[in-house]
């Protein structure tokens, strides 16, 4: 050759296979043009050294779930209104703030960070788990079930909590109506001395903040730690990891 080719034509044409067969192994991140890997089939290559990987395959990508632990300030699907929403908080998802110990086994591909829809909104003040998902199942099933399934926060308040007002927020006695819709009961006790945990179901934006005052309590920070049977963990802030194939919301 004397001018620069594309990769997948290169590739092709070292393969004797079909273009279309050349942007799969290079989308696959099958290939590597001097030792690194390249997942664009424009990539332009000349002298460079091309080698297709022992174990590729021509098999299609399998959709992918990312799971974020999302830090305080990244706007991630609530407060889009606002004058400063944050940094989009799918910024994150990048090969730098993939979590070294992720246990998946799965190897980090451009193609995973693209057509994500995100399931579980989070207020930009808030931080913890958010889920990212590729796969339509899943995003049908938090979608669905979102006025179900139970989620687990932990609410650093300050402020004195009036008499009883544990039991309300377990609403042994009372219910709580919120824009006008009565909330399902939720399980929520003292973790210490200034920090709640609620674990309750269909979540709704600004809920917490609203239970809590009506207890006499401020919300100061709040941290979701479990979304259905899927928890944070020990992923750190800012990190992601991709889900599990045992793991089910």
């Amino acid at each position: 050759m004397t001018e620069p080719v594309r990769l997948s034509k290169y590739l092709a044409h070292m393969l004797n296979c079909s273009r279309s067969q050349a942007e799969q192994y290079i989308a696959g991140g099958w290939v590597r043009v001097d030792g690194v890997v390249v997942e664009e089939p424009q990539h332009r290559v000349l002298d460079q050294k091309v080698e297709l990987d022992p174990d590729a395959s021509l098999l299609e990508l399998v959709p992918v779930t990312l799971l974020l632990h999302k830090p305080p300030g990244h706007a991630a699907g609530l407060d889009s209104d606002a004058k400063q929403p944050g940094i989009p908080a799918a910024q994150l998802l990048t090969y730098t703030n993939h979590e070294r110990g992720d246990p998946s086994g799965i190897r980090p591909l451009k193609k995973h960070f693209t057509a994500l829809t995100l399931a579980t909104p989070l207020a930009t003040p808030a931080s913890g788990l958010v889920v990212f998902t590729q796969d339509w199942r899943v995003a049908r099933k938090l979608s669905e079930d979102a006025s179900v399934m139970e989620h687990e926060v932990i609410v650093d308040v300050g402020g004195a909590l009036v008499p009883g007002g544990l039991e309300r927020l377990n609403r042994i006695d009372h219910g709580f109506t919120f824009n006008g819709v009565l909330l399902p009961p939720a399980k929520v006790s003292w973790q210490n001395e200034t920090r709640l945990r609620f674990a309750l179901k269909g979540e709704r934006p600004g809920q917490l903040a609203f239970m809590c005052e009506s207890v006499g309590l401020q919300v100061l920070a709040m941290k979701r730690i479990r979304v259905g049977r899927v928890p944070l963990s020990s992923l750190p802030a800012g990190q992601w990891r991709y889900l599990q194939p045992h793991e089910r919301f």
